[in-house]
Parts: C-alpha cells; sequence; structure tokens
C-alpha cells in the first residue's frame, strides 16, 4: 500500500472508531444515528482501501443509504417525546462494566488479528488476472466466502434479524384499549 494509502487507511480507521463510540454513547438518538452513519461511510472507505469496492459499494447502499435512513425516519417519527432518558446510577455501573467487556473482547480480538499472517499479494501483480487476487472483493470472491463457507452463519444472521423485526414490531405496537383495560384490572386483582 502506498504512503498515501496507508494514510487514507489509518484516517478511515480512527474516524471509524470516534463514530462507533459516538454512536452508542450519544444520548440524543438523533446525533447516534447520524454518528452510525460516519461510522458506515468510514468503513466503506476502509473498504476501498482494501481493494474490495464491491463490499464498499453495498455497505453504502444497504446501510448508509437504508438502513440508517430507516433508523432516522423512526427516530423523527417517534419524536423526542418518545425517548426519556434515565438518569439511573444502576445503569451507569451496568454501562460502565459493558463498555469494559467490550473493550477487552475488542482488544482480544485486535491482538488476535494482528498475531495472524496473511499471505501478501501485491495489487500491482494482479494486473494479469490471475486468480488468486483478480477476485479479491469481487462479487465472485463474496459469493463464495458467504455461501460455501459461511452458509450457515449467514442464514443465523437472517433468523436472528426476522426476529428482532418482529420483536421491534410486537414493542411499537403498544396496547389495544382492550389489552389495557384487562391490564389494569389485572394490577387492581393483584393489590
Amino acid at each position: 500500500m502506498s504512503g498515501g494509502g496507508e494514510l487514507v487507511f489509518l484516517l478511515c480507521g480512527l474516524v471509524a472508531m470516534v463514530t462507533a463510540v459516538l454512536t452508542v454513547s450519544a444520548k440524543n438518538p438523533l446525533r447516534a444515528a447520524l454518528s452510525l452513519l460516519a461510522h458506515v461511510v468510514s468503513l466503506a472507505g476502509l473498504y476501498l482501501t482494501l481493494h474490495a469496492h464491491l463490499l464498499a459499494a453495498i455497505q453504502m447502499l444497504v446501510y448508509a443509504g437504508a438502513v440508517v435512513v430507516l433508523f432516522i425516519f423512526v427516530i423523527m417519527l417517534i419524536g423526542p417525546s418518545g425517548m426519556k432518558p434515565s438518569d439511573n446510577p444502576r445503569g451507569r455501573v451496568l454501562r460502565g462494566a459493558a463498555a469494559l467487556v467490550m473493550a477487552m473482547v475488542g482488544a482480544s480480538i485486535a491482538f488476535a488479528v494482528a498475531a495472524t499472517q496473511a499471505p501478501y499479494v501485491d495489487l500491482d501483480q494482479c494486473r494479469d488476472g490471475s486468480a488468486e487476487c483478480g477476485q479479491f472483493g469481487g462479487v465472485d470472491a463474496l459469493g463464495d466466502a458467504i455461501f460455501s463457507g459461511a452458509a450457515v452463519p449467514f442464514e443465523l444472521v437472517s433468523v436472528l434479524l426476522l426476529v428482532a423485526i418482529i420483536a421491534a414490531v410486537a414493542v411499537a405496537r403498544g396496547h389495544s384499549p382492550e389489552e389495557k383495560k384487562a391490564l389494569e384490572g389485572r394490577g387492581k386483582a393483584v393489590e
């Protein structure tokens, strides 16, 4: 990688780390969604520096163009009155513990990946169309990686996303007037 390429890679990596922290630590949900958008764009920049142009395009189209826009639409639809921040001391301890665990897991993954020795292929040698490097980041290599080596995890993620969508609809739906009366009746009967 050239000096300019390394600089862009480091800059995109730094922006990705900062915006990831801002995404999970922002109290305002709209600012968190915009931080997520900046994070997605910086990840697309990282993919570009790795010459994975298809992944960068998918990252921008699917995540920046659809998912983050949907998040912002839902946040604007709910409005600021729908989200009230809590100032519970127990919540701070849980957030601190979660941040510590995430930092430890992230550091262990970073050290494990740093110790990995991948075969280096100079991209200037790839101009002849050899099979080793001609497909890196392309449609064939991505399809082969997802559907041959990772078919089961790919399907598990799709099931997980389906369950998350169903749960989000169930939570956002609220209670009908009949359900509210039944819940109020149960609460008075318990007292």
